[in-house]
């Protein structure tokens, strides 16, 4: 009995206590945390794939220029002749004639043929496809013959290399140039070495190649003015540079001197072959006077 006694107060005590427990009053749940702002910055939405980058495109390569084109626009003179006709027959050229004598000179002729006329030429080492190379030392007859290049430059450069036969030319062109008080020429080009492969030892070249030939592009005066080949002529092709029907359009000092020191040389037989901007495009700035070794006509244009 009194076992049963004691549980049943064990269990009174025990369901007593589980009621006051129920009755008491428990403390809210504490709200949930907000993110910390250090928290909220290291969040980041998941990465997207970065695609691959494609590589840059070649680079392109911008076309080149186009070479000049001629001026349509060039003027006529007026009442000039038709553009020149290559099958017409060409003026034979005397065997006395300057150009034919200088032409069919040899080498210990011509030279001979300087020294007489006490020209200042010195005989340089031989130059390829030249018969008889010199250098043009000083003035002749007053007038000095050269390129652009620097004096010093000119001593030493092949570019200045004349044959003996076109000198005595020049010589008697000379005294043409000094009656228009021209006291230089500035040439373009006058020897013109031929390519060393392929050339045989001992043969002879002709024009520029043989250095019998000279493009004369300003003829400067007493007085510091040029005659500019390019700038004064006033020559239309196909027009021949001497003539009634022919002149500089338009009609200018410098042009007139230029034709009447043209024509002047023309007279005096000094050259097989006397080019003008009257002749092509490439010629239009500067005059080509040529002596042929084995010359029988006369070429102008």
């Amino acid at each position: 009995m009194r076992r049963r006694a004691s549980a049943l107060v064990l269990l009174g005590a025990w369901v007593c206590a589980v009621d006051a427990h129920a009755g008491r009053k428990l403390p809210p749940l504490p709200a949930p945390k907000k993110p910390t702002p250090h928290a909220v910055a290291r969040w980041r939405p998941p990465a997207k794939p970065i695609p691959a980058r494609a590589a840059p495109p070649a680079p392109v390569e911008p076309p080149a220029a186009a070479a000049p084109e001629p001026p349509t626009d060039q003027p006529d003179a007026p009442d000039t002749e038709p553009p020149s006709d290559d099958n017409e027959p060409l003026p034979p050229a005397a065997a006395t004639d300057p150009a034919s004598r200088y032409g069919h000179m040899g080498r210990a002729t011509c030279l001979a043929e300087a020294r007489k006329r006490t020209l200042p030429v010195v005989a340089v080492d031989p130059a390829r496809g030249v018969l008889a190379p010199v250098r043009i030392t000083g003035p002749l007859h007053g007038v000095s013959f050269h390129s652009a290049m620097p004096a010093a430059a000119r001593k030493t450069s092949v570019y200045e290399i004349f044959d003996c036969r076109l000198v005595l030319a020049l010589d008697d062109l000379a005294q043409v140039l000094a009656k228009h008080d021209v006291v230089e020429v500035v040439h373009m080009s006058a020897y013109r070495p031929p390519p060393a492969k392929g050339w045989r030892d001992g043969e002879l070249g002709t024009r520029h190649t043989g250095a019998l030939a000279i493009d004369a592009g300003t003829f400067v005066r007493k007085d510091g003015s040029k005659l500019n080949v390019e700038k004064d002529f006033h020559g239309a092709i196909g027009q021949r540079p001497c003539g009634e029907k022919t002149g500089p359009w338009p009609r200018t000092d410098e042009g007139v001197e230029l034709r009447k020191i043209t024509c002047e040389a023309l007279d005096a037989k000094l050259f097989h072959v006397f080019l003008t901007p009257g002749f092509n495009w490439a010629h239009r700035n500067h005059f080509h006077m040529e002596v042929s070794a084995k010359g029988t006509h006369f070429y102008v244009r």
